[in-house]
């Protein structure tokens, strides 16, 4: 037999293998999910403990685990800007087990910002859902002499570079630097390991500034501890009527919010991430889900595999946008 002919019969003999085990894999998958799930779920947080992302995953880690039949544990994997978070989930049986608590910055935002991402978040995770939008607050300490918006551009102008915020995460720093941006001045940013850290740097006034998610800061606000100065939305939030929009006060273009997402590792058999799709679905139609929200003042989302998965792609097409505009310096 000429050379030829036998890699023309290897060739045939190795598509004879692929065709006769997909279907194979295909059943594997399809029992996968009949069983799914049959041990308990983990859960990865990239913040810490008392987080607005940290408090949402574990309200939905119970109503998950009611739904599945499983115990859900959440486990903690703050810092690196989500990487350790991520590695965790990425580095686990692409089986379903191992969830992750996304956020913006550990699905979009850090993009954005650093030049070797240690992961693609839209190659290596697989979307199950969206869960919530949260708009985003900036405040300073309580006894801060900032008591306006214009109070802190005005001090920011005239010390450019020496007025500071406080940063939880990459995404939170790009907020700023979208603040100092659209506000036409120079701050210095001061990055935490996450948010309680960056909340209590602006409470006890080791920075000037900071922004925050609005679930982490209202019992603050409520209780005269932290004062904020606008938020970053279309129009004001039910639970802070007082506080005027960055728009209502000439800051046009100043508008955020951090969202979570669940997300598992891209290789996850789909009739898997389907199963686990609707779970979460079904939790955020519970008005229980609605009504936990809407004490956070937060908005929640339809939910679903393609709504995460546009939105994403939507959101870091955005956000490049702006580290460009702003011209941020990859990290």
């Amino acid at each position: 037999m000429n050379p030829l002919s036998k890699m023309l019969r290897a060739a045939a003999f190795t598509a004879a293998l692929a065709s006769a085990a997909a279907p194979f894999a295909q059943a594997q998958s399809q029992q996968a999910a009949a069983t799914y799930p049959s041990k308990p779920i983990h859960f990865v947080v990239p913040f810490p403990p008392g987080s607005g992302t940290d408090v949402g995953a574990r309200f939905f880690a119970r109503k998950l685990g009611e739904l599945a039949g499983q115990p859900v544990i959440v486990e903690n994997r703050a810092g690196a800007n989500g990487f350790i978070a991520v590695k965790a989930v990425t580095s686990a049986p692409a089986d379903g087990y191992t969830l992750l608590m996304g956020s913006n910055s550990t699905l979009a935002t850090n993009v954005a910002l650093f030049k070797q991402l240690p992961y693609d978040p839209v190659k290596d995770l697989a979307p199950v859902s969206t869960l919530m939008r949260s708009p985003i607050v900036l405040m300073v300490p309580a006894n801060s002499p900032y008591k306006t918006l214009k109070d802190l551009i005005d001090a920011a102008r005239a010390k450019p570079g020496q007025r500071t915020y406080a940063s939880g995460s990459a995404a939170y720093q790009l907020m700023g630097e979208l603040f100092a941006d659209k506000a036409g001045i120079q701050l210095l940013n001061v990055p935490y390991k996450g948010a309680p850290d960056a909340v209590n740097a602006t409470l006890s006034g080791q920075t000037d500034l900071g922004f925050s998610d609005i679930t982490a800061t209202m019992e603050l606000l409520r209780g005269g501890k932290i004062r904020a100065l606008a938020i970053a939305a279309d129009q004001r939030l039910a639970g802070l009527p007082d506080v005027p929009t960055a728009q209502e006060q000439g800051i046009g273009g100043f508008s955020a919010d951090t969202w979570t997402g669940v997300a598992v590792a891209a290789n996850t058999p789909k009739p898997v991430v389907d199963k686990l799709s609707d779970m979460f679905v079904k939790i955020l139609a519970m008005p229980e889900t609605r009504e936990f929200y809407a004490r956070q003042n937060v908005i929640t989302m339809k939910g679903g595999q393609d709504e995460l998965r546009d939105f994403q792609r939507e959101q870091i097409a955005v956000w490049k946008r702006i580290a460009a505009a702003a011209r941020i310096e990859l990290q």
